[in-house]
């Protein structure tokens, strides 16, 4: 089993970082993991992506030239990389910023909306983690303990964890209603 995920928003919106937790995890999980980072000089408020391939066996390239899952935090990412995505993809999209984007009749789209969720929890810079949620509901790509861990290892420390995990369950229930 191998994973595409393409990871695109505004630079500091949380992109590289979803990816690297993700990576993280699988990682702690014993798989094959690939992140490849990529920003304008701009970084901050300019476009940012990331490529995440989780395999079983080892990763031959670390590109994500056919994402079979699209994560687009903002307008720009999902306009952008739709189109690369294959027949049967998954797309995650923020739908609290790409209103009024149509998406396609071959992939399966689950809106999430991401900065409107994140103000029920007062603060506006959970919008990622709320992503992270949906992400893991939807993909099934890593289990809660090692995510939990990257978060940990992220932080520092395990008393930080409790306010991103209960983002983290907001956005699962998203995607995972059931």
């Amino acid at each position: 089993m191998e994973l595409q995920l393409l990871i695109a928003g505004f630079g500091g919106q949380g992109v590289l970082l979803l990816g690297t937790l993700l990576a993280k995890a699988a990682m702690m999980e014993g798989r094959e993991v690939s992140w490849m980072p990529s920003y304008g000089p701009e970084m901050r408020g300019g476009e940012a992506h990331c490529a995440v391939v989780v395999s079983d066996e080892p990763i031959g390239s670390p590109l994500a030239t056919e994402p079979g899952v699209l994560v687009a935090l903002n307008r720009p990412g999902l306009v952008k990389f739709m189109p690369v995505m294959p027949a049967g993809g998954l797309l995650l999209h923020n739908a609290s910023l790409t209103q009024g984007v149509p998406t396609r009749d071959d992939i399966r789209a689950i809106p999430v909306p991401c900065n409107d969720l994140a103000e029920t929890l007062q603060n506006g810079r959970l919008a990622n983690m709320i992503m992270l949620g949906a992400i893991q509901a939807a993909t099934r790509l890593v289990g809660n303990r090692a995510l939990t861990a990257a978060l940990v290892d992220w932080l520092g420390d395990s008393e930080k964890v409790h306010p991103i995990e209960e983002a983290i369950v907001l956005g699962r229930g998203v995607a995972d209603p059931g």
